[in-house]
């Protein structure tokens, strides 16, 4: 059996169109980001997930493009597709990671509701002078 380049991630697709939506497999599950593209850069606009029980991402993407208020906001796409043996919590956790990174990003997650992971703000200990080495 072949050794994996990454744990988490099986294949990513990075700065693709919005009409590229449709070639997206059905059920496919991950991390996604939403992109608007200014001349050379892609600005993140949304994170986003999809743990593929009703709908994978390209029903989560097809879902805000249909919105034209919300459409308007990107214009590309990233997939960071995990592997089969990646649980739907573990697919959650990874997506609060990122959100919480993004979460005082004046420009990222414009689109987002939910700012940050509230996991996180149960784990002991956010002053590093209270840290103890091991």
């Amino acid at each position: 059996m072949p050794w994996s380049k990454c744990i988490f991630i099986k294949r990513i697709t990075e700065f693709t169109p919005k009409k590229d939506i449709t070639d997206i497999p059905p059920n496919t599950r991950g991390i996604y980001a939403l992109l608007k593209q200014t001349k050379k850069n892609y600005n993140v606009v949304y994170i986003g997930l999809s743990a593929g029980v009703k709908a994978g991402v390209r029903g989560r993407l097809k879902a805000h493009n249909r919105n034209p208020k919300k459409a308007r906001k990107w214009t590309h796409f990233t997939i960071f597709e995990v592997h089969d043996n990646i649980t739907n919590d573990q697919i959650h956790e990874l997506e609060g990671l990122l959100r919480h990174i993004y979460r005082k990003d004046l420009k990222a997650n414009s689109l987002a509701k939910q700012l940050s992971y509230k996991k996180f703000k149960k784990l002991p200990e956010k002053n590093l002078n209270t840290w103890k080495k091991n």
